[in-house]
């Protein structure tokens, strides 16, 4: 074999390789620019118009100058040179919606003023502008600038690159008989103006997947917030069952024993119902353990509140007094009163009002430094009324660290009981939350009269602050 052969092949391969990677950079080159596709100018907020309105304006003046500078300098027929004109001019406006197509528009009426212009030079003459008009070149930076703001970097790079060498074609290889030149000009402005575009497109593009991101992680510390409360809230009522059904197993235990001769059907029924209790007992013990596994450090740790170990009881209204004390100690003034016929609650009623008048005194403490707060319950026959209001803040509170679990944790409660909540400013600049807790009691609500209307107040939305 020849020594010619492997040097042949090799040839062979290599223009193999760049016909492939030219004809690669082709097809790239026609799907960037060889479109009609719409890339329409976003508006503004509060002038929605106005940015439209200023290409329009600078699009008249460009048509004006461009159709006095080709016919009076250039020696182009009117007519021609308006038409020349309005493509340059028309391009601009295009460019508001199809940027890709007004570029080559533009790029179109360039050529062809060049064109129109050099055939009419003659040496010795008036020299004009070439191969770019003043007013062609505004048109087209507005174009590239238009361009830029809203294409991908690389489309605009390669129109920027084709824009240059067209001009380096036009001037530097054909040229002409007598012009003053500008494509160096021409190329230095379309480059400036592509770079400020895409700036400007970059950050308009951070500055909104900023904003997503921001309100992605709002909605999830919100989430997080109401999975933790609703944890909470679950931890402590199967604290109340639990200790429910610790009591039915104890009493269906000694039940046979206080029974003389009991028959065999007692002892069995009995042993079953105790059975049963130990089974939900066991399921509610180990829900409660998923739970505190998640939150080891399940305290309550609320301002004001009492600070309890995990497996203790859960608090109820008897400790309100005490829980007023707690706070009176933090420093703020408090005052407490009930009034109606007291009657025993359900326990998850007690614990809901508790822990309501906790938050309620905890978010006083918090945002409405120097205040003094106000605690009223109302028992009623068809449920229990909690009002917790505060006076106007003596001092600017301190900035809130990320989202309060306060009022969130109340909504919860009360609609896991069917209640209302309202939580809104008070005119002389306090704050007042009012929760309604119902009580199923169907023997005091044959006779009761209807409740009053400000009993059900319409939930409301205000923040965490009073």
């Amino acid at each position: 074999m020849s020594r010619v052969e492997p040097v042949k092949r090799w040839g062979k391969r290599q223009w193999a390789w760049l016909w492939a990677r030219a004809e690669r950079m082709l097809r790239v080159l026609h799907d960037d620019l060889w479109t009609w596709r719409a890339d329409p100018l976003p508006p503004s907020v509060w002038l929605r118009w106005f940015p439209h309105g200023v290409v329009l304006l600078a699009a008249f003046g460009v048509l004006v100058g461009d159709a006095a500078q080709l016919g009076d300098n250039g020696g182009i027929e009117p007519g021609f040179a308006v038409l020349i004109a309005v493509a340059q001019a028309g391009a601009m406006a295009l460019a508001l919606w199809r940027p890709v197509a007004a570029w080559w528009l533009s790029m179109a009426g360039m050529l062809v003023g060049a064109f129109a212009v050099r055939a009419e030079m003659v040496p010795g003459g008036y020299e004009f502008t070439w191969p770019w008009t003043a007013a062609g070149l505004i048109g087209h930076l507005f174009v590239m600038l238009l361009l830029a703001l809203r294409v991908r970097t690389r489309v605009s790079l390669e129109a920027l690159a084709l824009t240059a060498l067209t001009t380096y074609l036009v001037q530097g290889v054909m040229g002409a008989a007598n012009y003053l030149p500008t494509g160096q000009l021409a190329v230095i402005l379309f480059t400036v103006v592509v770079v400020l575009g895409i700036a400007l497109r970059g950050r308009r593009e951070a500055r909104n997947e900023l904003a997503e991101q921001t309100t992605l992680t709002a909605e999830e510390r919100a989430r997080r917030t109401l999975l933790e409360e609703r944890g909470r809230i679950a931890r402590e009522l199967h604290d109340v069952v639990a200790h429910h059904m610790s009591v039915i197993s104890i009493q269906a235990q000694v039940a046979p024993l206080l029974v003389e001769n009991p028959s065999d059907e007692l002892k069995e029924n009995l042993a079953g119902i105790r059975q049963n209790a130990l089974e939900a007992l066991t399921e509610l013990r180990r829900v409660l353990g998923v739970l505190r596994a998640e939150h080891p450090d399940a305290l309550d740790g609320t301002e004001g509140g009492d600070t309890a170990a995990p497996h203790a009881p859960q608090p109820t209204l008897d400790r309100l007094d005490a829980l007023v004390e707690n706070i009176r100690a933090a420093g703020l003034a408090v005052t407490a009163d009930s009034s109606g016929l007291r009657r025993p609650l359900p326990p998850g009623v007690e614990l809901s009002a508790y822990r309501i008048v906790q938050e309620a005194l905890s978010n006083v403490l918090r945002h409405a430094p120097g205040a003094s707060a106000e605690v009223h319950l109302i028992h009623l026959p068809i449920g229990l009324r909690v009002v917790v209001s505060n006076t106007r803040p003596l001092h600017t509170p301190a900035p809130s660290q990320g989202a309060g679990h306060g009022l969130l944790g109340m909504r919860e409660r009360v609609a896991m009981l069917d209640g209302t909540l309202t939580a809104q400013s008070l005119p002389d600049g306090g704050y007042q939350v009012a929760a309604f807790l119902p009580v199923d009691a169907p023997d005091l609500l044959t006779d009761a009269p209807d409740p009053p209307p400000d009993l059900f107040p319409d939930p409301s939305t205000e923040d965490d602050t009073p």
